[in-house]
């Protein structure tokens, strides 16, 4: 039976990883150049749907590739000390086992009731000591090491993102300081990933200029050319067809938008399948469009919508009015009855966190796709 090639479920690997495959090369490179190489420590950026969690599991996965140990965290409180236990979970001794029959039932053997005893490690272990601990083990062979990915990064409490920064900052130097060669050393790669606010969080704050090396990746729209060629590869490969102008055509919709490019695909798929057809029409490209949008909004756009300050609502639904056309921002201090300063403030806000771009002198557009269709719905 065929199956759909488009994954559009969060964290789900899709068939092709459009568009990302300069980010990939530069991680893969950071682990096979050795201790110190750019790349190992990164931060990922993007707005909701660009593929942050499908790009972390494609680093897991070429990290294992390599024999490296891979440890995956969402934060939230306590990420820190979960990354301790995790490292360490390998820890836990038997002290005493007890494998003497303790109950004696009549007219039954005696029933052998074991006891396990495990003892802790000896004293607590702080994250900086839990990574070198690990990275001692003779599972970790030489040239090889621990990669750690932190998703969702602007849900973690300030506090734990400095433990986790000083103490990678600690064991990097430590190991940059043994009398081995590059090649020989074990090493520790970190790759934190989550909303573009995340970057001033972390490389402005003063315990943790340490990030300031890492490298930031920005993930964006895909180009519609690569759109329309994975479209086409990832078609071909499920045994179906679809005609160049209606792989354009899907591409078009999706906007590059990684999400988006994973739903249209997927919807027009199976509306091809439901025919039990071989080939994508014209007619499946559109509904897999319509379903698709429908999919976006209850998935991108409410939440996208949901995390913002009502002043940041209200400068978006000022903004509506005018799509698919962008807007000026003299428009905006008109139409909501706002100072100049109130419109710029909110202006750097939303460009800060991908939700509005500029686009030409003094005007600006919503950078989520089909954002401002959905605002305008609401309206």
């Amino acid at each position: 039976m065929a199956m759909n090639p488009f994954k559009p479920t969060a964290g789900k690997m899709p068939p092709v990883l459009v568009g990302r495959e300069s980010a990939i090369e530069q991680f893969a490179e950071a682990l096979d150049n050795g201790a110190g190489a750019p790349g190992r420590i990164m931060l990922v950026t993007g707005q909701r749907g660009f593929g942050k969690t499908v790009l972390l599991t494609e680093f897991r996965r070429i990290a294992a590739d390599r024999k490296w140990e891979t440890i995956s965290e969402t934060a939230s409180p306590g990420v820190a000390q979960r990354l301790i236990e995790a490292l360490d979970s390998h820890n836990l001794r038997i002290n005493q086992a007890s494998l003497n029959p303790s109950v004696n039932i009549a007219g039954v053997a005696g029933a052998s009731l074991g006891s396990i005893a495990i003892s802790p490690p000896a004293s607590p272990l702080n994250l900086r000591n839990a990574i070198a601990k690990r990275l001692e083990s003779s599972k970790i062979g030489k040239g090889k090491g621990i990669l750690i990915t932190i998703d969702e990064t602007q849900a973690a409490s300030l506090d734990d993102l400095v433990t986790i920064a000083t103490a990678v900052q600690h064991v990097t130097t430590s190991i940059d300081e043994t009398n081995v060669p590059d090649s020989e050393k074990k090493g520790i790669a970190i790759v934190f990933a989550g909303l573009p606010s995340i970057v001033n969080d972390l490389i402005n704050d003063d315990v943790v200029t340490f990030l300031r090396r890492a490298v930031q990746c920005k993930l964006d729209n895909v180009p519609l050319l690569d759109v329309k060629n994975a479209f086409l590869e990832s078609v071909v490969d499920s045994g179906k067809t679809i005609s160049d102008d209606d792989a354009w055509k899907a591409a078009q919709a999706s906007d590059g938008y990684p999400y988006m490019v994973q739903l249209v695909g997927y919807y027009m798929w199976q509306s091809a399948q439901r025919r039990h057809s071989s080939k994508i029409t014209s007619g499946d490209v559109d509904a897999g469009i319509a379903d698709a949008q429908v999919a976006f909004d209850d998935a991108v756009c409410a939440p996208a919508l949901d995390g913002l300050k009502s002043p940041e609502l209200k400068f978006l639904q000022a903004m509506a009015v005018d799509v698919p056309d962008a807007t000026a921002v003299s428009d905006i201090e008109l139409r909501t009855g706002r100072s100049r300063s109130w419109v710029n403030k909110y202006r750097a806000a939303l460009i800060k966190d991908q939700v509005v771009r500029t686009a030409g002198h003094g005007k600006l557009a919503i950078a989520v796709p089909h954002l401002g269709e959905y605002l305008k719905k609401r309206l």
